[in-house]
């Protein structure tokens, strides 16, 4: 016959050990989620960089164009923060870039068919306006949905959904 208080010195170490185990494979999980963020946060944070410095624009006027804080933006170009699709479409309006085009970067958005190449070549060329290039880039959609279509050898990449007006 056990003791009361060895029984209850036993359940409280069984439970603690329980709540040991619990908590070591919800830190495991909680790290991989930030590493995740980071990942991504980092990601956009240095195509926003790359973006910044194409177009000559210095973080200070990016940041004032933008409406958000000088040192909020350094965090985001850092990947120490990751903005919200609200702060990403202040970003591309400063940038003069598209607001698809960071939500893409930041994973808010899938990716558009098509040759990687082929779209960055369009988003990339300084002579085309915003309009034009996305004009171009619904045309090269359509033609290579038509081509997968008519060829039954090409491969079956479906069309991720477009944003709408509202919604960019």
């Amino acid at each position: 016959m056990q003791i009361p208080g060895e029984f209850v010195r036993e359940q409280v170490t069984s439970v603690r050990e329980k709540v040991d185990q619990l908590a070591g494979s919800v830190a495991e999980t909680v790290a991989a989620e930030r590493s995740k963020v980071s990942a991504t946060g980092s990601q956009v944070g240095d195509f926003i960089r790359e973006q910044r410095n194409a177009a000559r624009v210095s973080l200070r006027e990016l940041a004032r164009v933008a409406g958000v804080s000088n040192p909020y933006l350094s965090q985001v170009e850092r990947g120490l923060r990751k903005p919200s699709a609200e702060i990403l479409a202040s970003i591309a309006r400063g940038l003069k870039i598209s607001a698809e085009t960071l939500y893409e970067q930041a994973g808010i958005l899938d990716r558009r068919t098509g040759n990687p190449d082929t779209v960055a070549a369009i988003r990339a060329d300084p002579s085309l306006s915003e309009r034009h290039k996305a004009v171009l880039l619904e045309l090269y959609e359509t033609y290579v949905r038509e081509h997968v279509a008519s060829d039954p050898a090409a491969p079956k990449t479906p069309t991720p959904p477009r944003p709408t007006k509202e919604s960019a």
